[in-house]
């Protein structure tokens, strides 16, 4: 029996690093499992703002693999300003009153210019180039994944040209993400977004959505049948190592300014001050790219000393940090839109084997899978008491080497299961 053909068109590949990556790659990874042959269009010259080369060796040999060249306007703004083309492709925004002048014009660029977002230039030759792919290799069905949005675009044209079977993957939402707001949008520009977002959500057959909550919100603006299919925890085998000796609490990711729990900075800075061994036993690991507001921050209430701020490191560095720290911490800004945002790599921490001290909004998707499967404690900004009981908790079982978590339920979120889920949809 000859395997079904899914052509998947993502900018996220490796060598890029960082979240947006990994999705597809283990989808791609286990789908021929459930005889389905990915086929991978990527585009041939990205400008990854993450590079992390330890995941190529990931991609399976027998993927094919297309390329088209693809114009990035952040390459000519790195002309004018390396450092704010660089920390924008990020995601990573100033506050507005530390934006410089050039920071302001290419935020008012970016949001009003490159609609829906800055790779728009690669979706005419997309189609053209991927219009006689399909009729020639005679696929059925086509996958976008966004962001960047711009390729359901790309699934929209060939849809409306093909009348292929298209499945759009938002792995955050579109309109309603927290950068959204920050990108100076003029009210036509706000309007359009608008308009190819619901262009989008009613013309694919099938939407996938990484959160409860983004389907609730999807479901206000189509009719379309809409599957969670979260992200997930693959098998990651790792050498042999030692628990952390110290009390590390140790975050993995970018800790941008506007996720900054002072609440959390606080709470720490008053157990060092109360509590001795405490104090000689405590260590707070930064581990990914640290915004000098939060930074600052951590001066403020003193923690500096006690912080170990290691910087990116490659995806498999790290699982061993949240293989060997005492406590894992989850931070998302406290505000509505972001109780959809459910990180990669929560899962990762889920089967670290780690207790998880997770921030963030009341009501979060988080707070739902963490409680649900029994993997750490979810606070919100007003529970200073709660999250320094538990913080001291969890102390009190280090001293007495009995720090350890009972998760449940933890199989429906690996990558294959997820991936099973992916090929009925297919």
């Amino acid at each position: 029996m000859s395997k079904k053909k899914a052509l998947i068109i993502t900018y996220y590949w490796p060598p890029a690093g960082g979240p947006g990556v990994q999705r597809w790659l283990k989808f791609v990874k286990y789908l021929p499992d459930f005889n389905i042959e990915p086929i991978v269009y990527i585009p041939e010259n990205p400008s990854y703002p993450l590079i992390d080369e330890s995941l190529n060796s990931e991609v399976p040999e027998s993927v094919t693999i297309l390329k088209q060249p693809i114009k990035e306007p952040y390459k000519l703004a790195g002309l004018f300003s390396k450092k704010s083309s660089k920390t924008i492709s990020k995601g990573i925004i100033s506050e507005e009153k530390k934006q410089n002048l050039i920071e302001k014009a290419m935020l008012y660029v970016r949001g009003n210019y490159f609609i829906p977002d800055a790779r728009i230039g690669w979706v005419k030759t997309s189609v053209e180039f991927l219009s006689e792919y399909i009729q020639k290799e005679n696929i059925g069905t086509i996958i976008t994944t966004g962001p960047p949005h711009s390729l359901h675009l790309i699934g929209l044209q060939l849809k409306e040209r093909l009348g292929v079977k298209w499945i759009a993957d938002f792995r955050d939402p579109w309109t309603t993400i927290g950068y959204h707001k920050q990108l100076k949008l003029t009210e036509s520009s706000k309007a359009k977004h608008k308009t190819l977002e619901k262009q989008v959500l009613t013309t694919a057959d099938q939407i996938i959505v990484t959160s409860f909550t983004t389907k609730k919100e999807f479901l206000q603006l189509t009719q379309q049948p809409i599957e969670v299919i979260t992200n997930g925890y693959d098998k990651e085998s790792v050498d042999a190592f030692q628990m952390d000796s110290r009390f590390t609490l140790s975050h993995i990711g970018s800790l941008l300014s506007k996720r900054n729990p002072e609440i959390l900075w606080k709470v720490l800075s008053q157990l060092i001050a109360e509590n001795d061994s405490f104090s000689k036993d405590f260590q707070l690991n930064f581990i990914g790219f640290v915004s000098d507001s939060v930074l600052h921050s951590t001066k403020k209430y003193n923690l500096s000393s006690y912080i170990n701020n290691v910087g990116y490191v490659s995806h498999k560095e790290a699982i061993m940090f949240q293989r060997k720290s005492q406590l894992l911490l989850l931070v998302e800004i406290n505000s509505e839109e972001t109780k959809c945002i459910i990180p990669g790599k929560l899962f990762e921490y889920m089967v670290s084997n780690r207790p998880i001290i997770a921030m963030g909004p009341k009501g979060s998707d988080v707070q739902k899978i963490i409680t649900e499967t029994n993997t750490g404690n979810y606070f919100n900004y007003e529970d200073q008491d709660s999250l320094k009981r538990s913080i001291l908790e969890h102390y009190k079982a280090f001293q007495n080497n009995a720090l350890q978590i009972y998760p449940i339920g933890l199989q429906k979120y690996s990558r294959k299961s997820l991936t099973e889920a992916l090929s009925k949809l297919l």
